[in-house]
């Protein structure tokens, strides 16, 4: 079986994307690693995307390559240089970010401007660019999500975001990424009150690795 390895830097990632290994991939073995500094030292340091915090990736990718793993997947947007340094310096598994398969399937599936909703500063800084510039975006941070979803607000968690989903389509967006993991439970409230496509980065991602890993020699 192949054993992938998870890497977190927000605790409410941890469910949302083992929920969908479950749906999809329940035979792939998974590590969880989690550290939840790395996005709070990200938000409070001013330092950005530092040599400091690449070394911190490439210590958490090479313990999980230590380990066994024939795979990683990142869970948190806000590090994509992080991440791709790491895909670099290991080659010969597939190392995902977070967003890059919802990313291709924006590409692929619909048309129009894109409405990019994050409930971390920081993500809407990393992101964006990442879109291929045929793809018209219209980022939007909804404020106090986050914070109420570590208060254990989930109900207003998920108003929160559909709210923006609403002025996203007022604003004339015809589909809505949501750019977190963390974000994977407020589909439904977006899609009910928006009435737009809604993609997420959970299952799109899984899907992404379960291909691409299937694709290592054994």
């Amino acid at each position: 079986m192949t054993r992938i390895a998870l890497i977190h830097a927000l605790s409410h990632s941890v469910a949302p994307i083992n929920a969908a290994f479950e749906r999809d991939w329940p035979e792939a073995v998974r590590m969880n690693l989690l550290d939840d500094s790395l996005s709070a030292d990200l938000a409070r340091g001013g330092h950005g995307l530092d040599g400091a915090m690449h070394e911190r990736f490439q210590r958490l990718a090479q313990y999980a390559v230590d380990t066994g793993a024939e795979g990683i997947l990142f869970t948190c947007s806000a590090f994509g240089p992080c991440i791709e340094a790491v895909a670099r310096r290991h080659a010969g598994i597939p190392v995902l970010k977070p967003n890059e398969a919802m990313i291709a399937e924006a590409q692929t599936e619909g048309q129009g401007k894109l409405g990019l909703i994050a409930t971390f500063a920081a993500t809407l800084v990393s992101m964006p660019p990442e879109f291929p510039s045929g793809i018209a975006l219209e980022p939007v941070l909804a404020e106090g999500a986050l914070d109420a979803l570590n208060a254990g607000d989930t109900q207003r968690h998920d108003a929160l975001i559909a709210a923006q989903a609403v002025a996203l389509r007022d604003r004339g967006c015809t589909r809505i990424a949501l750019a977190q993991f963390s974000m994977a439970r407020a589909r439904t409230a977006c899609e009910q009150a928006s009435g737009l496509p809604v993609l997420t980065t959970v299952d799109s991602a899984v899907r992404a690795l379960r291909l691409r890993a299937g694709q290592v020699p054994r």
